[in-house]
């Protein structure tokens, strides 16, 4: 007797042709499928070098901040997540960094620093990417994002453009801001000082950090953040080595130039009222390159669209029932 075989219903055809169409989809790059977050943050940025600080004897990082010149940094991110758990980021940011001896250190620990009074200022714009891991996805409990805490860390590789600047008092009493790279302020370039190379305004950075982000809803989060930044240049404050002659400023500089450079070299004497020796003391200290960090408030969004990893679970797919 020959075998009858029941004819396949035109709703299963459809219902199979959707849930194929729905995996492939799911598997692309598009925007709308849960994969980008685009966000912004605003928070204090802080300057780790030569100049000013906080109390005590110089230190690394957050206990040496100077929290009196605190400015802000902004900027703006785009985040890709080929998994859950990886993400990888592409920002840019634009600030301020300064530091004021006088604002620094006023214990017995801290006098030299102060009484060298030098100061500067700079804006900072830089862009960089990097990767954050999400090490506690593998512990949740459900799917989706909403009312989630995600801690994650973050390291990556950006480039920066500064330009350090002092004020300076001109003859007539008035003060303007002059940029400091082209007074030569430690024999930069000169040929007296052949170990002390001019330093490039574009540099290069590590960039290290973490942060907690809360899931308002599935497609919207805040966050905090805290990201170091670990230059190559100890030159952020045009600062680090030691004291020139500086005859070598009117040989080398314009008239003006010159005396903007002795006026801004060595600032002691506006303090003590004396000049002490100070051709070839201690200015800055080449040890350690100049460095600065971030605490940041974010705001993002998911760009979840009907594809998306956290929609496609509340939406599964009905099929017709037949038999």
């Amino acid at each position: 007797m020959r075998a009858r075989v029941p004819t396949v219903r035109l709703p299963a055809l459809i219902c199979l042709f959707i849930l194929h169409s729905s995996i492939s989809s799911s598997q692309s790059f598009s925007p709308a499928n849960g994969k980008f977050e685009i966000g912004l943050n605003i928070g204090p940025s802080f300057f780790l070098g030569d100049l000013g600080g906080n109390n005590g004897k110089g230190k690394s990082f957050i206990k040496d901040v100077d929290l009196p010149v605190t400015k802000l940094m902004k900027g703006l991110y785009v985040n890709f997540y080929p998994v859950e758990w990886l993400g990888f980021r592409l920002a840019g940011n634009y600030g301020v960094l300064e530091a004021y001896d006088s604002l620094g250190p006023t214990d017995h620990h801290g006098y030299e620093r102060t009484k060298r009074n030098l100061g500067f200022r700079t804006n900072i714009l830089e862009g960089y990417i990097a990767a954050e891991i999400y090490p506690t996805i593998f512990l949740e409990q459900y799917d989706g994002l909403q009312h989630k805490f995600r801690p994650y860390g973050l390291v990556g590789f950006g480039m920066f453009h500064y330009n350090p600047k002092a004020q300076y008092t001109e003859p007539n009493g008035n003060k303007t801001w002059v940029e400091l790279k082209p007074l030569h302020l430690e024999g930069q370039g000169f040929p007296e000082y052949p170990d002390r190379q001019e330093y490039s305004l574009n540099q290069q950075a590590l960039m290290m950090g973490g942060g907690m982000k809360y899931y308002l809803t599935e497609s919207m989060f805040v966050g905090i953040e805290i990201l170091h930044r670990k230059t190559f240049t100890d030159y952020l404050d045009d600062v680090s080595t030691k004291y020139i002659d500086p005859y070598y400023f009117d040989v080398h500089l314009s008239p003006e130039k010159a005396a903007q450079a002795r006026q801004l070299f060595y600032r002691e004497r506006l303090v003590t009222g004396i000049t002490r020796p100070y051709i070839g003391y201690q200015r800055g200290d080449p040890k350690e390159n100049d460095a600065f960090f971030s605490g940041l408030l974010k705001f993002g969004w998911r760009l979840n669209g009907a594809n998306s990893p956290n929609n496609r679970i509340k939406k599964q797919l009905k099929c017709p029932v037949f038999y």
